[in-house]
């Protein structure tokens, strides 16, 4: 095998797909990258066993071929080198090693067998439809945040992503929850959805596919059966195990009747927050809002640092009902606050009930928020 790449298209690529190698395993060969180059394109894979990510990129091969190579290793190489090099790759063959030149610079890898690297092999993938890189980022970016990282509810450790029908409207709705809080966001449902399984993307591949959405701007194409799901876009094809679980009936816990409606904007109460909470260093202090007719004061307290206090009022504040006193996490309270892009609305029942906080210009996002004892 013998291939020459500009080495800003070598690193970009190295980049997409190293990042899914676990730096820690017990299996040599998943520490590897394989390159393949046939014509005039190289073909590099990565895979945990659980994600694989294949990238094409234009190359000019000399010789065909393939080989494995350390991912992380080679895009360490590749990422020091200068600006505008030319990458040679070399391998001549069996257990010999990998040789890059660029310039004056030459380095030799060990190489493991291809016929050791796994194939993660997609199988059948019966359902197939189109979404944009815009829409999924937004599904994405709105829920992720309520991903639970507890192992052992690891039917949580992912976004729900399946069809069904609000409001007497197809849609296709992601879910995330930990059990203190959950996202639900809807988008239109896509052409060819609608029969697509409920799946649960597990949390790496929502890192990962969030990574490569980052540098696209057109439509995804989407495959996936009740086991696997692929994503393909711009010659990156990410495929993934799906978590095998099922994710609990969060329908029902989502309130329906809380009738206390606040409304404040979002630059003021995030920045409050943030101000009343730096009073503790606790990541899980809670922050108390104490409700009158249009007024919002926002207090916490730390037996080591002291006390803070802000008050909201005026045309920033509308609340018209009874008096109310609850406490929610400040991190949580901005995690839902940082995906709101208009005014906040809160939703509440009383001071223990879960609450409903929704963007008031925006009706696809809707987000409950268990509160805690002040």
């Amino acid at each position: 095998m013998k291939i020459k790449a500009d080495r800003a298209t070598l690193l970009k690529a190295l980049a997409h797909v190293q990042s899914v190698v676990e730096k820690r395993n017990t299996i040599p060969i998943l520490a590897n990258v394989k390159i393949d180059a046939q014509d005039t394109r190289l073909t590099l894979t990565a895979t945990d066993m659980e994600i694989a990510v294949v990238e094409e990129v234009p190359a000019s091969s000399v010789a065909d071929g393939a080989c494995t190579a350390p991912a992380a290793t080679l895009y360490e190489i590749v990422r020091k080198l200068p600006e505008g090099a030319e990458v040679t790759l070399e391998q001549a063959g069996g257990d010999r090693p990998l040789t890059l030149r660029a310039g004056r610079y030459s380095t030799s890898l060990v190489v493991l067998p291809t016929d050791d690297f796994p194939a993660m092999t997609a199988g059948a993938l019966p359902q197939r439809f189109a979404l944009s890189a815009q829409a999924l980022r937004g599904l994405i970016d709105r829920t992720r945040f309520a991903i639970s990282t507890e192992e052992t509810r690891y039917y949580l450790n992912g976004i729900f992503l399946h069809a069904t029908e609000s409001d007497g409207v197809r849609v296709l709705r992601a879910v995330a929850t930990d059990g203190h809080r959950l996202a639900r966001v809807e988008e239109p449902l896509p052409e060819g959805a609608g029969g697509m399984p409920g799946v649960i993307v597990p949390r790496k591949t929502v890192t990962e596919l969030r990574k490569l959405l980052d540098e696209v701007s057109g439509d995804v194409d989407i495959a996936l059966s009740d086991t696997r799901i692929q994503f393909r876009v711009d010659g990156i094809t990410l495929t993934s195990k799906l978590i095998d679980g099922t994710f609990p009936e969060y329908d029902r816990v989502i309130p329906r009747d809380n009738d206390k409606v606040l409304r404040v904007g979002k630059k003021d109460f995030s920045d409050a927050v943030g101000r009343v909470a730096a009073i503790s260093l606790e990541r899980s202090r809670p922050v108390k809002l104490t409700l009158a007719r249009n007024l919002l004061t926002l207090s916490a307290s730390s037996p080591d640092q002291g006390t803070a206090s802000e008050e909201l009022e005026g045309e920033r504040v509308q609340y018209e009902a009874s008096p109310l006193e609850i406490g929610f996490q400040a991190r949580y309270l901005n995690d839902i606050t940082d995906q709101i892009q208009g005014d906040v609305e809160f939703r509440f029942s009383d001071g223990a009930a879960p609450t409903v906080v929704r963007d008031a210009g925006d009706a696809s996002a809707l987000y409950v928020l268990m509160p805690m004892r002040v």
